[in-house]
């Protein structure tokens, strides 16, 4: 596999840090989410970082790459045209599924895929499909997880690596995600760091979560605590990485603190020489699969396999955000931990996009109330933008909000980004009969 150009010590660019990063001495990268910024509109503060000669990666977190449906052309065609405009070396993106096609449903977050063959062939083979759609190389990010999935074949070392060896695809190891799922899942993080194989590291991210009551939550908006710091130093006796990035998506410290976790992340990198590195354990074939170079080259998936993995998929999320049962075999308490995470992202992302609704509402207690009431019985299907003026027309169908002059202030801010007329109550009984008629 072709080296990995060098990229130094980054941190993610975010809208409301941007000052600060352009301040931050000795920053080598800045890695932006694709999906939040234009291609022909790209921020001020982007183009001055780039006139200075700073690298700017897309990280896309849309794809859903570990889904069962093929990738979506459109998507993989603005991910494309973002590297491009950007001048990026590379894009990377998550080894997660993130929605459901039958029925469309929208997690709005990423979650882990089974570790089985089944899932493995049908991300290997997505993983082609973008690799060749991409105009640069792609890396893909181990994720952070809440739950195992029951009944898993591989390891997540042996997953890794063969998704490795039959796509040529490079990874993105996330430590602080390593570190979430020693806590949440019982992997020991040493153990994946032996199995895969670092000469196909693209770079490293390091973040910041908390723990509550058993359970860490990969937030990005707490410090970078030792534990993942520790977890990077490991790493680092293994292999240099061509590049290890501060993850902070709320919460923004001040300046000198993103700096000082920035020194600190520098020092970890700069403490030693890294051992000569070592290639991976070989992953052992399955029963009636080749090994050997037969076994990494391309092979079709079976639609069956891409069936069983979107009726996985499918159970799972229906009872992350439609209320469904859960299905046999997943921890019932950790689901529940989830579908809670999911319902107050959704609300707290809705929030940021759409900063009038909380004040009308009265507040961010009032409005939050509202929204994880509506959230219960409408589960997201076409993205956070459509999720709020969804939730504006719900409390308007029911006459909410109760004060008058609030319900008028919702009522124009929803006419401004529909352009249609206000629903009243009836359309909720037309929708009640349409639902029995049919």
């Amino acid at each position: 596999m072709k080296p990995m150009a060098h990229l130094g010590v980054g941190i993610g660019w975010r809208p409301e840090i941007a000052d600060a990063v352009e301040r931050l001495s000795g920053l080598d990268w800045v890695e932006v989410v694709a999906e939040n910024v234009c291609p022909g509109h790209l921020p001020e503060s982007l183009l001055r970082l780039r006139e200075r000669g700073t690298r700017v990666v897309p990280h896309g977190v849309s794809l859903g790459l570990g889904g069962a449906d093929r990738p979506d052309p459109a998507k993989l065609a603005a991910l494309g045209e973002r590297a491009v405009a950007l001048g990026a070396p590379l894009v990377t993106e998550h080894i997660a599924f993130v929605r459901t096609s039958s029925p469309v449903l929208e997690a709005g977050h990423l979650l882990p895929v089974p570790r089985t063959r089944d899932a493995l062939d049908v991300l290997c083979e997505n993983v082609r499909i973008a690799q060749d759609a991409l105009p640069v190389p792609l890396a893909l990010e181990n994720i952070a997880a809440l739950f195992s999935w029951p009944g898993e074949e591989l390891t997540e070392g042996q997953f890794l690596t063969e998704l490795v060896e039959r796509t040529g695809v490079r990874l993105l190891i996330d430590v602080a995600n390593l570190h979430t799922n020693r806590v949440n899942r019982g992997e020991g993080p040493a153990a994946v760091l032996d199995a895969i194989p670092l000469e196909a590291l693209a770079y490293v991210h390091v973040a910041g979560g908390i723990e509550r009551a058993g359970v860490w939550h990969d937030t990005h908006a707490h410090p970078v605590p030792p534990v993942v710091l520790d977890l990077l130093a490991e790493l680092r006796s293994r292999v240099d990485p061509p590049g290890v990035l501060l993850e902070r998506d709320d919460d923004f410290p001040a300046e000198a603190e993103l700096a000082g976790e920035l020194a600190a992340i520098r020092a970890v990198v700069t403490a030693r020489p890294a051992a000569p590195v070592k290639p991976a354990a070989p992953v052992k074939p399955a029963a009636g699969r080749p090994a050997g170079p037969a076994a990494a080259g391309p092979r079709p998936v079976e639609e069956s396999a891409r069936t069983r993995v979107a009726l996985g998929q499918a159970a799972l999320l229906s009872a992350l955000v439609a209320g469904t049962p859960v299905p046999e075999g997943f921890d019932r308490r950790r689901i529940r931990v989830q579908t809670r995470a999911l319902a107050a992202k959704r609300a707290d992302v809705v929030a940021r996009l759409a900063p009038e609704l909380p004040a009308i509402l009265g507040g961010p207690d009032p409005y939050r109330e509202a929204f994880l009431s509506y959230a219960k019985g409408r589960p997201m299907t076409a993205g956070y933008r459509r999720d709020a003026l969804d939730f504006a027309e719900d409390l308007l169908i029911r006459d909410l909000p109760a004060d008058p002059a609030a319900r008028r202030r919702l009522t124009a801010w929803w006419r401004d980004r529909t352009g249609a007329r206000p629903p009243r109550r009836i359309v909720r009984w037309a929708r009640a009969l349409s639902g029995r008629a049919a």
